[in-house]
């Protein structure tokens, strides 16, 4: 069986499960942990080393791992939600000697794009794709006729002077207890700016929120053609898993 981990690192809950590579799916249960407060590189890592022994000892599992930052040779260059002290870190070095192994570290978004691209809403369209992940703030991925331009970060538009995942991640929407209607408009917003920027072909919403998008999708007003995440919260450990396993152990 084709198999490998998938962790999935975000500002408020670090998940992990065994995939199966070939069909996408997860193979049990995922793990999840609470991020730790502050989410220092050394927090961090020990909690993936303890989602990493839970699930596959077997040093020939490949793993990889997803992480709310700009990543370029394995380097996290910002920090979104976490510790700044992940800016300029060797990260995919340091999980790699925590765990006595080798990994793959990229960008969350981009690992969840990936599983939706692969497996998901996104299999077989032609043109500008954008994954958009609506959680702690909002991440984003864009494929080109299937392909990943990597690290594109358009969750941090300035729209009226501000950062706007500040204003319409879903962790702003549970902060200031809007209803669905009024985070519908400020996503409208958000995703006509991104219109205007772009022209995407389609949009894929993921993140926890996407199992609800009945609640919210219809209420964007927006002439792009949005649908939800067919993986929902696991897109991330899905895609992170696929990547690990077609660089580390291709069949």
């Amino acid at each position: 069986m084709s198999k490998a981990i998938g962790i999935d690192i975000g500002g408020t809950g670090i998940k992990g499960a065994l995939v199966n590579t070939k069909k996408g799916v997860l193979l049990g249960e995922r793990i999840r942990f609470d991020t730790p407060e502050g989410a220092s590189p050394e927090e961090v890592i020990a909690k993936v080393a303890e989602i990493v022994e839970q699930l596959d000892r077997d040093k020939d599992t490949p793993i990889g791992i997803c992480f709310p930052a700009l990543i370029k040779d394995g380097v996290t260059l910002s920090a979104a939600n976490v510790s700044k002290d992940w800016v300029g870190f060797k990260a995919e070095k340091l999980f790699s000697k925590a765990l006595y192994r080798k990994v793959v570290l990229l960008n969350d978004a981009d690992a969840a794009g990936v599983a939706e691209i692969k497996y998901g809403a996104g299999q077989e369209r032609k043109g500008l794709v954008l994954m958009v992940t609506l959680g702690t703030g909002i991440g984003t991925a864009l494929f080109m006729n299937g392909k990943l331009i990597p690290n594109s970060e358009l969750g941090h538009l300035e729209i009226d002077g501000v950062d706007y995942e500040s204003m319409a991640s879903y962790s702003a929407k549970e902060r200031e207890g809007l209803s669905f209607a009024d985070w519908a408009k400020r996503l409208t917003k958000y995703f006509n700016m991104v219109d205007r920027l772009l022209s995407p072909d389609l949009i894929i919403i993921g993140g926890g929120v996407s199992k609800q998008h009945e609640e919210f999708l219809p209420l964007i007003e927006t002439k792009i053609k949005m649908v939800p995440a067919e993986s929902k919260n696991n897109a991330g450990i899905i895609g992170a898993a696929f990547i690990a396993r077609r660089r580390l152990k291709p069949d």
